[in-house]
């Protein structure tokens, strides 16, 4: 299957000029990983959806309700393409459920995603992170899929295969009079409290009777009177699905609160139903139903995991331990002879005689022979015989191969005596290689179940099952199958049975996508670019390398990684087939004043990869000695240095004038500085160096001369670093004005042009205003007002407006802005206009009243940018003089050609809060005031969350309510931010742009999950029409990608038991979210060694630190694989913003956490339970019942919310 993958050379070549800049290589995105060695798919969790995966899977591993619901056609349910046309009636529930069973069945992905299904149930963000109980989940999917299904052919898919009834019958006594009333069921329930399990709970039920006597006395209808009676209930139809649903859950009236039985509760694996039913007539077998699922719940009353442990009735999956798969079947006594086993011959021939049509897949008599030797063909046999089929072709005299390469069979004659031969030369390893293990002969027969939990799938065995009667994780629901239910032969082992063609087809394209997608990025991860700089095309000139030829001096080479230095040289030898001579490869690298040659590379027998070479490296191709005849110096010590010398220009006449000329200089960087004396034929004299921007006199330092033996490097120059140089015939103080400042060239533009366009009558009709980029431009409009000599009165009602090379004037510049902040270069026109320019709340807006082919003359107009639309045109309207109400907007672009008309429908109205972490320093104060915040009008809360910090006092945040906006579903995060920055509570925070704005979705009164990319629509974040969002303010701005996690890390204080300020950490999970990953990403963050740290998750409703497992720790190797699992999951949670303690081993090393604020919160956590406890001993309490059970434990519980599936109406 992969004989041919590391053959060909993937090396490819292409020219490249000298001096072009490195391309971007844009990371790829890594595509789904295949399914892993049980071949069967998980489903991801979208955050709180363990609990439909659970009962998804189960009905997948249904086989006759899959099939069933296969069996509906595109004629009864409709086309998903058609499902956004308005007309178009297209079941939504019934097709995505199609598509994601197809998907489990047959795309070679780890985990499908169920959130286009989740999107036909109508459920947003919100409900995809919240936790619901499967068995609610389970009555109301069947409730959804029977509404969805109405009319069509599957209308009775439910009740076919899940419904039953159940009699409840009255008799008296006297009159032997029967009273029944039958009830349906789709699932039962049954309870475990003071029940040993499921059969004694049916017993219960069914076979005992509830008597009437004495006191409790039964109203007989036919004697008309209190007469004894006896009451019980029998099952009357036998669905062919049997649902159990556990009652686990139980509410304490002493206690006043909910808990959970984690009592033994067992159940058998086949189970009797006649003892049960009210006809018993049949055979045993009628009534006999086998165990094929069990969902398991994880944790306590309010929160915890669903998985579940099913059981593969098909035999799609590959029921196979790791420590099986790993083992090789070959007996290691039996296998003395080393050349016999080591020959492939004999081992290819020993597995196709154990078939018994001697005909074989290639892909699979690869698979056979891991399983019979314990290691691939290329890795054992590869280097020696090649790929497997080109083996098998060259012994074409043993082997038939089809045409098409296959399959694989002995030729007739050959079976026989292969298989004497084999006997005769060493009977013990042809028992060994036709032997198959106990394991392998059992799997056919015994029961495949496996632990499916969320993406991962793992194989169980059926004994495992007795470990879910009891404990906090236990079974809670349970799934039995008819026996005498049989599958058909050709179902068996063959995922493709009864898929519909149009699925068949669209998984097929969906997999030849992902495996050309994996194959990009395998491509993409192992091959990079390398720039191959060739020797004699280069000449050495001004202290570096510098090309001959722009046109043949650099080679751009895309190489493997995983290859050797060996084979690149060999890849370069061929490709410059000109070369003659010694080849030499050194690292080198292009600097501002050339090419520069570093260290050389050695070690052919080394991969690319452990030289370290990176990606879009720079390679001196060169005999090692010389370039052009001149040797050339190399290593890091003598890199050469481009740096600015200024000195005193000379006038025509050969005298020294007030003005700096500015020449460039290559230096070696370990060359004295005294030597630029001579390098610039100067005598002697005084060189300065530049420690700051030229802004005063300490600007430029003068060095002493006993210095000048120093090194430029020792001086602390770098690329680009000014010297200026005076000779010692010059002043001294020439170089310096008063001021301090440096003398610039005269022919510097330092100033604006600014146009009198007001109307009005001035001596001057243009005038240039001195001005630097620092400059406002508020102060450039008052002063043009005053060389222009117009009225004072144009202060407070004119603007500055750039006027194109067309002149036609643009948008007013903000008087608050610099020249710089205004994008205006200098000598730019500028006109004075009248009016005042636009707030930063403000839009100005061109439009024009026309046609598309004839539109009109364009006007100006000044709107708020929480302006509707349907106000704005009001505004357009008036501003135009035009009545009427059949008017509308179209947005207009570059080309003046107008887009869709814009309307009001799917925006969102957004409550904004502002969200200020508190602490040692604020990052963001008001450029009012900086001494303290400005009060707000709005609400304002004050809460420890999980963002918080914990520990000290500031560990309290700040949310303070800043108004609502209105804003399309389609416009993106960053404009949310900026339409919030011109509410008028945001004047008193100053925020330099969206990009320094967080943006956190508001739950239960604290920040709940970041909003992370910026250009994504608001519609795909599935927002909702109730969602809050708070903005956090930044330092610096921050553009977190899909796979960035933030973390608010505090390093703990040694001796005093708390933590300094929260700092912000940015964790890359592309790798994965292990333990180990994130203590590497910690340490390097703190710069620590990674074994002198340990960190811990803060869980601050708890007050409690939970610390994350030490790589260091000596585990066996069942927990090596659980320090594996994802910190998303159990016990840790770990999400955007949670606190991440560090502390520092080498300063303490004990294992506590805590803090005394720790101490405190949960000894008042202690005293509120006390005073809960006893308040509701008291009976006025225990009668009312105002006390809740979420009231009452220690744990605050999310509030419940119910549990919906939005079905479309069909008619």
């Amino acid at each position: 299957m992969f004989g041919n993958l590391f053959d060909e050379d993937d090396s490819s070549v292409s020219y490249n000029q000298y001096g072009k800049g490195k391309k971007s290589k844009t990371k790829a995105l890594e595509p789904p990983a295949p399914r892993q060695f049980t071949n069967l798919s998980g489903i991801k969790n979208q955050g709180g959806t363990c609990y439909l995966n659970s009962l998804l899977q189960t009905l997948h591993f249904t086989p006759e309700f899959r099939e069933a619901l296969f069996s509906l056609g595109p004629e009864e349910l409709g086309s998903l393409e058609e499902k956004d046309k308005p007309d178009a009636k297209v079941r939504i529930i019934p097709l995505q459920l199609q598509r994601l069973f197809a998907q489990l069945l047959l795309l070679d992905q780890e985990a499908a995603s169920t959130a286009d299904l989740t999107d036909s149930f109508g459920w947003t963000s919100n409900e995809e992170m919240r936790q619901h109980d499967v068995q609610e989940l389970n009555r109301i999917l069947f409730s959804a899929l029977e509404t969805s299904l109405a009319g069509t052919s599957g209308h009775d898919l439910i009740n076919r295969l899940y419904h039953g009834t159940i009699v409840n019958q009255i008799v008296c006594k006297e009159c032997k009079n029967v009273s029944e009333k039958q009830e349906d069921f789709l699932d039962l329930t049954v309870a475990v409290r003071n029940v040993s399990g499921l059969e004694d709970a049916l017993w219960n039920m069914y076979i005992e009777e509830e008597v009437f006597d004495c006191d409790n006395l039964y109203q007989c209808g036919t004697c008309d009177r209190l007469v004894k009676a006896a009451k019980s209930a029998k099952l009357r139809k036998l669905p062919p699905f049997l649902t159990v649903s556990l009652l686990r859950f139980n509410f304490d009236f002493v206690k006043c609160e909910r808990y959970k039985e984690t009592g033994c509760y067992t159940f058998p694996l086949r189970i009797n139903l006649k003892p049960f039913c009210e006809q018993g007539e049949l055979d045993d077998l009628e009534y006999m139903y086998d165990l094929f699922s069990v969902i398991i719940h994880k944790g306590g009353c309010y929160g915890g995991h669903y998985h579940a442990y099913i059981k593969d009735v098909d035999h799609l999956g590959n029921w196979q331990f790791q420590e099986e798969k790993s083992k090789p079947d070959v007996n290691s006594k039996d296998l003395q002879n080393a050349k016999e086993i080591d020959d492939p011959l004999m081992i290819l021939k020993a597995i196709l005689l154990q078939e018994e049509s001697n005909l074989i897949p290639v892909d699979l008599l690869g698979q056979k022979l891991v399983k019979k030797i314990g290691i691939s063909w290329n890795k054992k046999y590869g280097k020696q015989c090649g790929p497997l089929r080109k083996f098998l072709q060259l012994h074409s005299q043993i082997f038939l191969l089809s045409s098409d390469g296959s399959t694989v069979s002995l030729l007739k004659n050959c079976a026989p005596q292969a298989e004497s031969s084999i006997q005769r030369s060493n009977p013990q390893i042809f028992k060994a290689l036709t032997s198959e293990s106990p394991a392998l002969n059992d799997r056919t027969s015994c029961p495949h179940w496996f632990d499916i939990n969320d993406s991962k799938v793992q194989p169980i065995k059926e004994k495992d099952i007795e470990q879910q009667f009891q404990g906090k994780e236990s079974a809670y629901m349970l799934f039995y199958r008819k026996s005498q239910l049989q599958r058909p032969p050709e179902a068996r082992a063959n995922p493709r049975y009864r898929v519909p063609y149009h699925l068949l087809k669209e998984m097929d394209a969906a997999n030849i996508e992902l495996q050309r997608k994996r194959a990009e990025y395998d491509s993409t991860n192992n091959n990079f670019e390398l720039h191959l700089h060739v020797g004699p095309h280069y000449h050495f000139f001004n202290g570096a390398l510098h090309p001959v030829s722009q046109t043949e001096s650099v080679w751009d080479l895309t190489f493997d990684k995983r290859k050797t230095l060996g084979d690149l040289r060999q890849s370069i030898f061929q490709l410059l087939d000109f070369w003659e001579g010694d080849m030499v490869l050194s690292i080198a690298k292009c600097l501002p004043a050339g090419l520069h040659v570093y260290q050389t590379l050695h070690g052919d027998d080394l991969t690319l990869g452990e030289i370290e070479i990176a990606d879009e490296e720079d390679i001196f191709v060169w005999n090692g000695v010389e370039v052009g005849g001149i040797q050339i110096p190399t290593g890091s010590d003598c890199e050469p240095l481009l740096l600015n010398v200024l000195r005193l220009a000379r006038s025509s006449n050969g005298a020294k004038c007030q003005q700096l000329t500015e020449s460039p200089q290559v230096f070696p960087s370990n060359a004295e500085v005294g030597s630029v004396f001579p390098a610039l034929a100067i005598p002697a004299g005084v060189v300065f160096i530049s420690s700051a921007e030229c802004s005063d006199e300490e600007g430029w330092t003068a060095i002493p001369p006993e210095d000048w033996r120093k090194t430029f490097r020792e001086q602390g120059l770098r690329n680009g670093s000014a010297i200026l140089i005076q000779d010692s015939s010059s002043d001294s103080n020439s170089f310096l004005t008063k001021q301090g400042e440096c003398i610039t060239s005269v022919n510097e533009t330092n100033w604006i042009q600014v146009k009198n366009l007001c109307q009005l009558e001035s001596e001057e009709e243009q005038v240039k205003i001195p001005a630097t980029a620092n400059t406002v431009v508020f102060d450039i409009r008052i002063k043009a007002i005053k060389e222009l000599k117009l009225m004072k009165e144009l202060a407070e009602h004119s603007c500055l407006r750039p006027i194109d090379r067309d002149g036609k004037l643009l948008r007013p510049v903000p008087d608050t802005c610099t020249v710089k902040e205004a994008e205006l270069k200098m000598g730019s026109p500028l006109g004075l206009c009248p009016g005042k320019a636009p707030t930063s709340s403000q839009l100005f807006l061109f439009f024009a009243v026309g046609s598309d082919l004839q539109p009109g003359t364009e006007m100006e107009v000044t709107v708020e940018e929480t302006v509707s639309v349907r106000d704005c045109l009001q505004i357009m309207l008036e501003k135009s003089g035009l009545p009427g109400d059949t008017w509308h907007l179209r947005k207009m672009d570059w080309c003046c050609e107008a887009g869709e008309p814009l309307c009001e429908e799917g925006f969102l109205t957004v409550p904004i809060w502002w969200y200020q972490p508190c602490g040692p320093a604020e990052q963001w104060r008001s450029h009012q005031d900086q001494t303290s915040c400005p009060p707000s009008q709005g609400r304002v809360w004050g809460a420890t969350t999980a963002q918080g910090a914990p520990g000290e006092a500031h560990a309290e945040l700040s949310l303070r309510y800043v108004g609502d906006i209105e804003i399309s579903e389609d416009t993106t995060l960053v404009e949310l931010k900026s339409q919030a920055m011109t509410l008028p509570s945001f004047s008193e925070v100053f925020v330099p742009s969206p990009a320094f704005l967080r943006a956190w979705t508001m739950e239960g009164k604290c920040p709940g999950r970041l909003l992370r990319i910026s250009q994504q629509q608001l519609r795909d974040y599935k927002l909702g029409r109730r969602t809050e969002i708070c903005l956090e303010p930044l330092q610096k701005e921050e553009n977190l990608g899909p796979q960035d996690v933030l973390l608010r890390t505090r390093m703990r204080l040694p001796g005093v038991r708390a933590y300094g300020p929260p700092v912000d950490l940015v964790w890359d999970t592309t790798r994965g979210w292990t333990a180990a990953s994130l203590r590497r990403r910690v340490a390097d963050f703190c710069c620590l060694p990674v074994e002198k740290i340990e960190i811990a998750k803060y869980f601050p409703e708890k007050f409690e630190w939970l610390p994350v497992s030490s790589w260091s720790q000596q585990l066996t190797k069942r927990k090596k694989k659980k320090k594996q699992d994802n910190l998303q999951g159990a016990p840790y949670y770990l999400k955007d913003g949670d606190t991440i303690g560090i502390k520092n081993l080498m300063l303490e090393d004990d294992g506590d956490f805590s803090t005394v604020r720790d101490d405190s919160g949960k000894e008042k956590q202690k005293q509120l339970a006390l005073g809960r406890k006893s308040s509701q001993e008291a009976p006025r309490l225990q009668s009312s019942g105002t006390v809740s059970g979420a009231e009452a434990s220690g744990r605050p519980p999310r509030p419940e919310a119910s549990l919906s599936i939005h079905v479309g109406s069909f008619r």
